[in-house]
């Protein structure tokens, strides 16, 4: 009997030493990985404050092209017998106007009858109304005390703007949804915070972290689409991919952002005009993958804070650390040692020995594309911060068994089936 078990032991020792060997990556250790490899955490980085996002108000309201004044002046512009017409506003932010609706030119300018356009863009209601007054009593249309003239803002000038979302909008398993919204924005209210709150908001928790705005009429989409295709064509296989700027006609506002590199963009960069888009990408390709004892897998990064390999682990189903001493488990053939490093409902295998994984091997690439493995030692990752490294987008996390840890599994699940078999044994 006990020459039938060393002779099973050993044949499953060679087994086990023979296929740990067949997937052993070479592989450098996470404590001397070079810093351009390493990933930067994002639970330091700062919020942009909002107040950024808004353009200031002046005192009073100045006239543009685009605004409607409702006019009426005694004598020239309505019916001396009746009451100047009155019109009540469909928003409630505005008082209702009195007179005839005129609106301000394309050129600043007001058309009123008997004299030539006057200049009044720039100007608030009241200046408006004392211009157009002095107007037409230099021209002695009106006589000192009969010069009743009154204007008021009948409707505001709007901007129209498209805001393109690309967040999934909280849908489980969608990250990327393409919607639109033509919007239209009153005057000062026409900047990156007020059409973000007509359509739902900061970016979400699946939306990168910054918005872009393109400016209609400031450049050549297609010169620069040219441009960039010609230096991505130049780059050598060696060499880092060159750093293309963004195009002319692009603002780029982050809303998180690393305390050394503050944004410098002005409140005229975040003021939209008529024919702007302001766009929210999304962030799909923020995912790290998972294979080996963790199964097949791709997960989302979190956006706002960090996720280390422990934790990545974690996410994927998998087991750090042992959950028990696995005395129990010899009575049972090994048993199955909970997930014991990963067992998941899409694809992972599992553990199947007492003890549990320690050996993660995490492919990364840098900016410049190259590839390198590293090895992590989980067990010293609980409480060594050097081996517990931040994943990355793009990485791919493959949990594996080391050659020690594949022959004590088999030795303890040897031995445990030989218990069983004794047990039989002496039952019979």
């Amino acid at each position: 009997m006990t020459r039938s078990f060393t002779s099973r032991l050993a044949c499953v020792l060679v087994l086990a030493m023979s296929g740990c060997a067949a997937y052993d990556v070479p592989a450098v250790p996470a404590y001397r990985v070079p810093p351009t490899f390493l990933w930067r955490g994002r639970e330091g980085m700062q919020d942009l404050s909002l107040s950024r996002l808004s353009q200031s108000r002046p005192t009073a309201y100045q006239l543009a092209p685009g605004d409607v004044l409702g006019i009426y002046i005694e004598y020239i512009l309505g019916d001396e017998e009746k009451a100047p017409p009155v019109h009540f506003p469909e928003n409630g932010d505005q008082p209702p106007a009195i007179g005839y609706p005129i609106p301000v030119r394309e050129d600043g300018t007001l058309a009123l009858p008997l004299i030539a356009p006057i200049p009044v863009e720039g100007l608030t209601v009241e200046q408006a109304t004392e211009k157009i007054r002095d107007y037409y009593v230099q021209q002695q249309i009106l006589q000192p005390g009969k010069d009743k003239v009154i204007v008021t803002l009948m409707r505001r000038r709007e901007y129209r703007v498209i805001v393109i979302r690309e967040e999934g909008g909280g849908v489980e398993n969608v990250t990327k949804v393409g919607r639109g919204d033509v919007i239209d924005l009153p005057a000062y209210e026409n900047d990156v915070l007020h059409a973000l709150n007509e359509t739902g908001g900061l970016p979400g928790l699946d939306a990168a972290n910054e918005v872009l705005i393109l400016r209609t009429g400031m450049g050549d989409g297609a010169s620069y689409d040219q441009f960039v295709s010609a230096v991505l064509n130049s780059q050598c296989p060696c060499e880092c991919p060159p750093v293309v700027g963004d195009a002319p006609n692009v603002t780029r506002i982050p809303i998180r952002f690393y305390s050394e590199n503050v944004p410098m963009f002005t409140e005229k960069d975040i003021i939209l005009q008529t024919g702007d888009i302001v766009y929210i990408p999304a962030r799909e390709t923020e995912r790290y993958y998972t294979g080996g004892l963790l199964g097949g897998g791709e997960y989302m990064l979190p956006r706002d804070y960090d996720l280390d390999v422990v934790k990545a682990i974690a996410v994927a189903g998998g087991t750090v650390g042992q959950g028990s001493t696995g005395v129990g488990q010899l009575t049972q053939g090994g048993g199955m040692g909970g997930q014991g490093g990963g067992g998941r409902q899409n694809g992972g295998r599992g553990g199947s020995g007492v003890l549990g994984p320690s050996k993660l091997i995490v492919i990364r690439k840098n900016d410049c594309g190259q590839e390198i493995p590293i090895r992590v030692n989980v067990s010293k990752a609980l409480y060594d911060p050097r081996e517990r490294i931040l994943v990355r987008p793009g990485d791919t996390l493959i949990l594996q068994y080391t050659v020690l840890e594949e022959i004590g599994n088999a030795a303890l699940n040897a031995i445990g089936l030989n218990l069983i078999w004794q047990f039989f044994q002496n039952g019979n």
